[in-house]
């Protein structure tokens, strides 16, 4: 018996696309991720040479800045009310002992912006960077 020949073969997509998705799922699990964060261009600090005890022994300097009776507020170093030129005096002192000495600086929510900026600026001629700043 003779088969009789198909006029319009048609041709079955089905398993080409099963095995399309197979290899794309394969290769989608089977993918190597980088490293995003080795392709970062940043700053990392070097590791320190001495140990951290040496680091901390200095106690960190506590500024308060508050609202004083004029525009420019008032200064309070150590629990000890000052002046600007009082405050970069004793910042110049420890400055000499160490430059990596922590300041802490407490500004209160009605403090004058210039009593902060001028903290800032002794601390900075007087080259100390370690500086943190937090509202009471």
């Amino acid at each position: 018996m003779a088969r009789k020949p198909q006029e319009n073969p048609a041709l079955d997509m089905t398993p080409m696309i099963d095995v399309v998705f197979e290899l794309i799922i394969f290769f989608v699990v089977t993918i190597k991720q980088e490293d995003i964060f080795s392709k970062l261009n940043a700053n990392r600090p070097a590791p320190s040479s001495g140990s951290a005890s040496e680091e901390n022994d200095t106690p960190p300097c506590t500024i308060e800045i508050g609202k004083g009776r004029d525009a420019n507020g008032v200064i309070v170093y150590n629990k000890r009310e000052m002046k600007r030129a009082e405050l970069d005096q004793n910042l110049r002192e420890v400055a000499r002992t160490s430059k990596k000495t922590a300041i802490i600086i407490r500004a209160t929510e009605d403090s004058p912006h210039k009593a902060l900026v001028d903290v800032l600026d002794i601390c900075y001629r007087n080259e100390l960077f370690s500086v943190s700043i937090f509202t009471m």
